[in-house]
């Protein structure tokens, strides 16, 4: 069974393409471990996870998962240089306060990096924050502006411009929207960008 049908994410279905079997897989930001759960058992990843919420560690650890309670962004600093085949940070890059650094270290202590998040180029955010001249509420952005947990705004755009300026080579790119893949006008159409990258 696809981690797909497992639980419901699609990035998590993109994600569990990516990993290849038997390597060594950091995720960060890992929730209850549901991601790491399944690449250990389909996949046979030696997996890590880092999570803030002690509740969704011990839930997470309950799956028998191993993740350590921390900050990201800080615990990204522990670990040395190369120790992971994929570091996965999903649905997590626009709540960090300093997304390149994360990016970076990513690509520090792994091979790859594995990135999904929320496009914020896609057409119902543009139109409507255009009807209403207001922040952006819809379906894929919920939140009121002042209790949003995303602190940072991007596009499938803005992260292709930071891969070049950084010189980056995008592997994959996979863009996603209901659930399925689209290639047409993906910064307008994809409502959740996959990219799997590495230094060039």
């Amino acid at each position: 069974m696809g981690v797909r049908e497992v639980y419901g994410r699609s990035d998590y279905a993109i994600i569990g393409e990516l990993v290849e079997p038997g390597t060594k897989v950091l995720d960060l930001g890992c929730g209850e471990g549901l991601l790491l759960s399944w690449l250990k058992e389909n996949k046979n990843v030696n997996g890590r996870g880092v999570e803030l919420s002690g509740a969704s560690v011990q839930k997470a650890i309950a799956r028998g998962v191993s993740v350590y309670q921390g900050d990201l962004e800080s615990a990204l600093e522990d670990y040395p240089n190369q120790a992971f085949d994929y570091v996965i940070l999903s649905q997590t890059l626009q709540e960090t306060r300093h997304p390149h650094k994360v990016l970076e270290s990513m690509l520090r202590i792994g091979r790859h990096g594995i990135v999904a998040f929320p496009n914020f180029g896609h057409w119902s955010v543009r139109w409507a924050h255009l009807w209403t001249g207001r922040a952006p509420q819809t379906e894929l952005f919920p939140h009121d502006w002042y209790d949003s947990p995303n602190i940072h705004f991007l596009t499938v755009f803005d992260f292709e411009a930071l891969a070049r300026k950084q010189n980056w080579r995008i592997e994959r790119a996979i863009f996603l929207a209901g659930g399925d893949q689209v290639t047409l006008f993906p910064n307008l159409t994809a409502e959740v960008a996959v990219f799997l990258f590495s230094r060039s």
